[in-house]
């Protein structure tokens, strides 16, 4: 899969502009602030649907206008696809593929599998555990339908047995059976994710140390471990165990909307025990380790969008990670930085195909 251009219209700080790429590794330089990382989140949208730095949509559209479109064309085999994403304000968002409407957003992830390094990934750190649920949930929807599905499905009831648990508190009723009936829903739900999400983080495992070992010239040792209350007994046994306590708290306290991902570094937390260079090292660690597993899994090269990743690292690390990229490995790149000439000698060192946009 190659993007070969992409057309954006009132998308954040770009009026109008187009864009065409190397089929190898393309450069964005420039002062912050000045667009190269919304360039790589238009490109997220027309992989994913939705941007990387905003969940909002409405966010992206520029100031004083009422929608945006972003428009892309890939080669996609021996064949050329014109992929459009149409968001206006207080309608529904609009996927298309060659002029024909995508019904279902849910039928179009993983189209164009893709990789996102950027400082937001320090979230997957330091934020709560939906950030890391929401990670490794973008991962699985690109390469399975049924999970994306399945998780659609358990959210939407978890709603609603929330919503009748706080109903059975504002009436002074109860009747189990009716709790039964979603109870036996999520937990099938429940059990495939579950499952998915331990295969997952047990496949990346290997992959994710044995690259932060060639980020880090094996200084430290990382580790990540899946943490899930469904580890210790099946969701319905869970439910009966702890009906009392949803009835008081009025929502659901177990499921796999509770999971979380650890990352430690020498057995400790890297939150608290990390310095800035080996968090972004073991985050760079974790996505290579993704693209390997998305590689794999759709059989084809995925995007690796790297925002501003040389920041804070060693010149070590750096030429570390710069020797990972240049390979046939990996497919189509795309790379912000602040420092031109950083991204010029980078360039010069790799003997492919590259394309340097300097935006001011």
């Amino acid at each position: 899969m190659i993007l070969k251009k992409l057309q954006v219209h009132q998308f954040k700080n770009y009026t109008d502009r187009a864009f065409h790429f190397s089929p190898k590794i393309n450069c964005f330089v420039g002062k912050n602030g000045i667009g190269k990382t919304n360039v790589l989140e238009a490109i997220h949208y027309m992989a994913l649907t939705k941007g990387f730095a905003n969940s909002l949509d409405k966010h992206n559209i520029q100031f004083d206008k009422d929608y945006f479109i972003i428009e892309a064309l890939i080669e996609n085999g021996e064949k050329e696809d014109k992929v459009s994403c149409i968001v206006n304000t207080g309608r529904k968002k609009k996927l298309k593929k060659n002029e024909a409407d995508i019904p279902k957003i849910a039928d179009y992830i993983g189209y164009l599998p893709l990789v996102m390094i950027s400082p937001y990934d320090r979230d997957l750190i330091t934020e709560s555990a939906d950030s890391r649920r929401k990670y490794i949930d973008s991962i699985l929807s690109q390469v399975d339908k049924y999970y994306l599905n399945s998780l659609i499905a358990y959210n939407k009831t978890l709603q609603q047995r929330n919503s009748l648990l706080k109903y059975f508190a504002k009436n002074h009723c109860f009747d189990k059976s009716q709790l039964d009936v979603y109870n036996a829903q999520l937990s099938e739900y429940a059990s495939f994710i579950f499952e998915q999400r331990k295969i997952y983080v047990k496949e990346i495992e290997g992959r994710f140390k044995e690259k932060y070992a060639l980020i880090s010239n094996q200084s430290e040792q990382v580790d990540i471990t899946y943490k899930s209350q469904l580890l210790d007994a099946p969701l319905d046994v869970l439910f009966d165990q702890n009906l009392d306590k949803d009835r008081i708290l009025q929502h659901t306290s177990v499921g796999i909307h509770r999971d979380d991902l650890i990352f430690t570094i020498n057995g400790n937390p890297i939150k608290r025990f990390g310095s800035q260079g080996q968090q972004k090292s073991l985050l760079i660690a974790l996505k290579l380790a993704q693209y390997d597993y998305l590689k794999i899994q759709s059989k084809v090269k995925p995007l690796l969008l790297l925002d501003d990743v040389f920041d804070k690292l060693d010149e070590h690390r750096v030429k570390a990670i710069i020797d990972l990229v240049n390979s046939d490995y990996f497919g189509q790149i795309f790379i912000t930085d602040t420092h031109k000439h950083r991204i010029e000698d980078l360039l010069s060192k790799l003997d492919v195909e590259s394309n340097l946009v300097e935006l001011s």
